[in-house]
Protein backbone atom coordinates (compact mmCIF):
# COMPACT_ATOMS: atom_id res chain seq x y z
CA UNK A 1 0.00 0.00 0.00
CA UNK A 2 3.05 2.15 0.34
CA UNK A 3 3.04 3.85 -3.05
CA UNK A 4 -0.37 4.49 -2.75
CA UNK A 5 0.50 8.02 -0.73
CA UNK A 6 3.75 8.73 -2.39
CA UNK A 7 2.13 11.38 -4.75
CA UNK A 8 0.35 13.00 -1.88
CA UNK A 9 3.44 12.93 0.76
CA UNK A 10 2.39 16.97 1.31
CA UNK A 11 -1.12 16.79 1.07
CA UNK A 12 -1.05 13.87 4.05
CA UNK A 13 1.63 16.03 6.64
CA UNK A 14 -0.51 19.11 5.64
CA UNK A 15 -3.94 18.32 6.94
CA UNK A 16 -3.71 14.56 8.52
CA UNK A 17 -4.86 15.17 12.45
CA UNK A 18 -2.10 14.99 15.27
CA UNK A 19 -2.82 13.11 18.04
CA UNK A 20 -4.48 14.40 21.78
CA UNK A 21 -2.11 14.88 24.61
CA UNK A 22 -4.65 12.61 26.88
CA UNK A 23 -3.96 9.50 24.01
CA UNK A 24 -0.06 10.02 24.38
CA UNK A 25 -0.63 10.59 28.80
CA UNK A 26 -2.64 7.23 28.76
CA UNK A 27 -0.08 5.46 26.75
CA UNK A 28 2.90 6.83 28.91
CA UNK A 29 1.24 5.87 32.09
CA UNK A 30 0.52 2.23 30.93
CA UNK A 31 4.40 2.05 30.56
CA UNK A 32 6.48 1.54 33.76
CA UNK A 33 10.03 3.31 31.37
CA UNK A 34 9.89 5.77 29.20
CA UNK A 35 13.68 4.77 27.70
CA UNK A 36 13.07 3.78 23.93
CA UNK A 37 9.94 3.82 22.16
CA UNK A 38 9.58 2.78 18.37
CA UNK A 39 6.87 4.09 15.85
CA UNK A 40 6.27 1.72 13.21
CA UNK A 41 5.01 3.20 9.99
CA UNK A 42 5.13 6.71 11.10
CA UNK A 43 4.42 8.62 8.29
CA UNK A 44 5.28 11.91 8.26
CA UNK A 45 6.52 11.38 12.12
CA UNK A 46 3.25 12.89 13.82
CA UNK A 47 3.12 10.15 16.48
CA UNK A 48 6.84 10.72 17.20
CA UNK A 49 6.77 13.83 17.56
CA UNK A 50 4.68 13.43 20.77
CA UNK A 51 6.71 10.47 21.70
CA UNK A 52 9.64 12.22 21.59
CA UNK A 53 8.47 14.51 24.41
CA UNK A 54 8.00 11.69 26.91
CA UNK A 55 10.46 9.33 25.99
CA UNK A 56 13.94 9.79 26.16
CA UNK A 57 14.95 7.94 22.34
CA UNK A 58 12.63 7.02 19.82
CA UNK A 59 13.14 5.28 16.46
CA UNK A 60 10.55 5.97 13.91
CA UNK A 61 10.14 3.78 10.85
CA UNK A 62 8.48 3.75 7.55
CA UNK A 63 8.73 2.62 4.29
CA UNK A 64 8.48 5.82 2.20
CA UNK A 65 11.56 7.97 2.14
CA UNK A 66 9.23 10.73 0.81
CA UNK A 67 6.90 10.50 3.52
CA UNK A 68 9.84 10.86 5.90
CA UNK A 69 10.91 14.06 4.44
CA UNK A 70 8.33 15.73 5.66
CA UNK A 71 8.72 14.34 9.58
CA UNK A 72 9.83 17.00 12.11
CA UNK A 73 13.66 16.96 12.91
CA UNK A 74 14.05 16.28 16.19
CA UNK A 75 17.50 15.16 18.65
CA UNK A 76 15.87 12.29 20.03
CA UNK A 77 13.79 10.80 16.87
CA UNK A 78 16.28 8.60 14.89
CA UNK A 79 14.24 7.94 11.43
CA UNK A 80 14.72 4.55 9.14
CA UNK A 81 13.35 3.44 5.76
CA UNK A 82 12.73 0.65 5.96
CA UNK A 83 12.03 -1.83 3.36
CA UNK A 84 8.40 -3.88 2.84
CA UNK A 85 9.76 -6.94 4.02
CA UNK A 86 12.04 -7.40 6.99
CA UNK A 87 14.20 -10.30 8.81
CA UNK A 88 15.01 -10.62 12.19
CA UNK A 89 18.35 -10.39 11.74
CA UNK A 90 17.42 -6.56 9.80
CA UNK A 91 15.21 -5.89 12.55
CA UNK A 92 17.53 -6.24 15.23
CA UNK A 93 20.42 -4.62 12.88
CA UNK A 94 18.41 -1.48 12.06
CA UNK A 95 15.42 -1.22 14.67
CA UNK A 96 16.65 -2.60 18.44
CA UNK A 97 17.90 -5.37 20.02
CA UNK A 98 15.47 -7.83 21.52
CA UNK A 99 13.59 -7.02 24.78
CA UNK A 100 15.08 -3.59 24.56
CA UNK A 101 12.11 -1.43 23.80
CA UNK A 102 9.25 0.01 26.17
CA UNK A 103 6.82 0.65 24.17
CA UNK A 104 5.55 -0.21 20.24
CA UNK A 105 3.40 2.61 19.00
CA UNK A 106 1.39 2.25 15.24
CA UNK A 107 -0.83 5.31 14.42
CA UNK A 108 -3.33 4.59 11.41
CA UNK A 109 -1.28 1.72 10.20
CA UNK A 110 -1.75 -1.71 12.03
CA UNK A 111 -4.85 -2.95 9.00
CA UNK A 112 -2.10 -2.74 6.68
CA UNK A 113 0.38 -5.15 8.47
CA UNK A 114 1.29 -8.66 8.40
CA UNK A 115 0.11 -8.92 11.68
CA UNK A 116 0.94 -12.44 12.86
CA UNK A 117 4.32 -11.73 11.68
CA UNK A 118 4.83 -8.35 13.20
CA UNK A 119 3.66 -9.48 16.53
CA UNK A 120 5.99 -11.71 16.98
CA UNK A 121 8.76 -9.21 16.12
CA UNK A 122 6.80 -7.07 18.63
CA UNK A 123 6.53 -9.38 21.29
CA UNK A 124 10.36 -10.10 20.64
CA UNK A 125 11.74 -6.56 20.90
CA UNK A 126 9.62 -5.53 23.64
CA UNK A 127 10.64 -5.68 27.56
CA UNK A 128 9.40 -8.23 29.68
CA UNK A 129 6.56 -8.29 31.50
CA UNK A 130 5.81 -4.90 30.99
CA UNK A 131 6.80 -3.73 27.49
CA UNK A 132 3.34 -2.18 26.07
CA UNK A 133 2.12 -2.11 22.60
CA UNK A 134 -0.28 1.19 21.38
CA UNK A 135 -2.40 0.81 17.87
CA UNK A 136 -4.84 3.16 17.01
CA UNK A 137 -6.74 4.46 14.02
CA UNK A 138 -8.98 7.39 13.75
CA UNK A 139 -12.45 7.26 12.10
CA UNK A 140 -14.07 9.41 9.53
CA UNK A 141 -14.18 13.41 11.08
CA UNK A 142 -17.48 14.85 12.24
CA UNK A 143 -17.78 18.28 11.74
CA UNK A 144 -21.90 19.41 12.27
CA UNK A 145 -24.78 17.15 11.81
CA UNK A 146 -25.97 19.05 8.33
CA UNK A 147 -22.18 18.74 6.99
CA UNK A 148 -21.19 15.17 8.31
CA UNK A 149 -24.72 13.82 6.43
CA UNK A 150 -23.33 15.15 3.31
CA UNK A 151 -20.22 14.12 3.91
CA UNK A 152 -21.02 10.13 5.04
CA UNK A 153 -23.43 10.12 1.86
CA UNK A 154 -19.81 10.96 -0.07
CA UNK A 155 -17.73 8.47 1.86
CA UNK A 156 -19.92 5.44 1.94
CA UNK A 157 -21.08 5.81 -1.10
CA UNK A 158 -18.72 7.60 -3.64
CA UNK A 159 -15.62 6.77 -2.31
CA UNK A 160 -16.51 3.18 -0.80
CA UNK A 161 -15.20 0.74 -4.63
CA UNK A 162 -11.86 2.49 -4.11
CA UNK A 163 -10.93 2.01 0.07
CA UNK A 164 -8.83 -1.32 0.19
CA UNK A 165 -10.51 -4.17 2.25
CA UNK A 166 -8.42 -3.41 4.79
CA UNK A 167 -10.19 -0.03 6.03
CA UNK A 168 -13.29 -2.10 6.94
CA UNK A 169 -11.28 -2.32 10.56
CA UNK A 170 -10.98 1.48 10.57
CA UNK A 171 -14.50 1.78 10.37
CA UNK A 172 -15.35 -0.94 12.64
CA UNK A 173 -12.50 1.21 15.33
CA UNK A 174 -10.07 -1.56 15.48
CA UNK A 175 -12.87 -3.86 17.65
CA UNK A 176 -12.41 -6.97 15.60
CA UNK A 177 -8.66 -6.40 14.59
CA UNK A 178 -6.67 -9.27 15.68
CA UNK A 179 -4.07 -8.04 19.04
CA UNK A 180 -3.38 -11.14 21.10
CA UNK A 181 -1.63 -9.17 23.89
CA UNK A 182 -2.74 -8.60 27.98
CA UNK A 183 -4.42 -6.01 28.76
CA UNK A 184 -2.32 -3.13 30.45
CA UNK A 185 -2.39 -2.04 34.35
CA UNK A 186 -5.77 -0.85 35.70
CA UNK A 187 -7.71 -2.58 32.61
CA UNK A 188 -9.68 -6.31 32.26
CA UNK A 189 -9.47 -5.59 28.50
CA UNK A 190 -7.44 -4.30 25.58
CA UNK A 191 -10.11 -1.53 24.14
CA UNK A 192 -10.53 0.21 21.98
CA UNK A 193 -10.50 3.24 24.32
CA UNK A 194 -12.13 6.34 22.93
CA UNK A 195 -9.89 9.50 22.41
CA UNK A 196 -10.42 12.78 20.15
CA UNK A 197 -8.76 15.09 18.34
CA UNK A 198 -9.71 18.08 16.77
CA UNK A 199 -7.98 20.46 13.98
CA UNK A 200 -9.43 24.19 12.78
CA UNK A 201 -9.73 23.63 9.11
CA UNK A 202 -11.36 25.44 6.15
CA UNK A 203 -13.21 24.00 2.87
CA UNK A 204 -9.70 23.92 1.25
CA UNK A 205 -7.56 22.25 3.32
CA UNK A 206 -11.08 19.81 4.70
CA UNK A 207 -10.59 18.91 0.70
CA UNK A 208 -7.01 18.86 0.97
CA UNK A 209 -7.45 15.91 3.50
CA UNK A 210 -9.70 14.17 1.42
CA UNK A 211 -6.71 14.00 -1.88
CA UNK A 212 -4.69 12.42 0.76
CA UNK A 213 -6.74 9.14 0.92
CA UNK A 214 -5.32 6.22 -0.14
CA UNK A 215 -8.89 5.93 -1.65
CA UNK A 216 -8.39 9.28 -3.76
CA UNK A 217 -5.30 8.46 -5.10
CA UNK A 218 -6.33 4.78 -6.17
CA UNK A 219 -9.77 6.62 -8.09
CA UNK A 220 -7.22 8.94 -9.62
CA UNK A 221 -5.17 5.81 -11.20
CA UNK A 222 -8.70 4.22 -12.54
CA UNK A 223 -9.55 7.77 -14.10
CA UNK A 224 -12.28 8.79 -11.74
CA UNK A 225 -12.24 12.03 -10.11
CA UNK A 226 -13.94 11.79 -6.69
CA UNK A 227 -13.86 15.50 -6.28
CA UNK A 228 -16.11 16.76 -9.34
CA UNK A 229 -17.17 19.88 -9.46
CA UNK A 230 -20.88 18.69 -8.24
CA UNK A 231 -19.68 16.68 -5.25
CA UNK A 232 -17.75 19.93 -4.45
CA UNK A 233 -20.34 22.22 -4.49
CA UNK A 234 -22.71 20.01 -2.59
CA UNK A 235 -20.19 19.57 0.26
CA UNK A 236 -19.48 23.63 0.09
CA UNK A 237 -23.02 24.22 0.67
CA UNK A 238 -23.21 22.22 3.56
CA UNK A 239 -20.15 23.86 4.76
CA UNK A 240 -21.15 27.06 4.31
CA UNK A 241 -24.53 27.18 5.44
CA UNK A 242 -24.08 28.89 9.21
CA UNK A 243 -21.54 31.07 7.96
CA UNK A 244 -18.48 30.34 9.61
CA UNK A 245 -15.69 29.29 7.40
CA UNK A 246 -13.17 28.07 9.53
CA UNK A 247 -14.55 25.08 11.51
CA UNK A 248 -13.21 22.55 14.16
CA UNK A 249 -13.20 18.95 12.47
CA UNK A 250 -13.03 16.76 15.23
CA UNK A 251 -11.65 13.20 14.37
CA UNK A 252 -12.44 10.21 16.80
CA UNK A 253 -9.36 7.97 17.97
CA UNK A 254 -9.41 4.39 18.72
CA UNK A 255 -6.98 2.75 20.90
CA UNK A 256 -5.84 -0.83 21.61
CA UNK A 257 -3.27 -1.35 24.03
CA UNK A 258 -1.83 -4.33 25.80
CA UNK A 259 0.90 -5.85 27.18
CA UNK A 260 2.83 -8.47 25.30
CA UNK A 261 6.35 -11.17 26.48
CA UNK A 262 9.10 -12.10 24.91
CA UNK A 263 8.72 -14.79 21.32
CA UNK A 264 12.04 -15.22 20.65
CA UNK A 265 12.23 -18.94 21.06
CA UNK A 266 9.25 -19.20 18.45
CA UNK A 267 10.89 -16.44 15.89
CA UNK A 268 13.02 -17.60 13.41
CA UNK A 269 15.94 -15.76 12.02
CA UNK A 270 14.29 -15.74 8.57
CA UNK A 271 10.85 -14.68 9.45
CA UNK A 272 9.55 -11.67 7.67
CA UNK A 273 7.18 -8.94 8.41
CA UNK A 274 5.26 -6.06 5.83
CA UNK A 275 5.74 -2.50 7.41
CA UNK A 276 3.31 -0.55 5.17
CA UNK A 277 2.20 2.79 4.96
CA UNK A 278 -0.81 4.48 6.36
Amino acid sequence: MAHLFLKQAKQYSKTRPSYPHELFDFIASKTHTHDLAWDVGTGNGQAAASLAGIFKNVIATDTSLKQLEFAPKLPNVRYQCTPPVMSMAELERDIAAEASVNLVTIAQALHWFDLPTFYQQVKWVLKVPNGVIAAWCYTVPEVNDNFDSVFLKFYKIDSKPYWDPARRLVDDKYKSIDFPFEPVDGFDHTGPFEFKSERLMSLEEFFTYIRSWSAYQTAREKGVELLRDDVKEELKRAWTEDGIDHKVVKFPVHLRAGKGGNLAKTVGQNSLVNYPLK
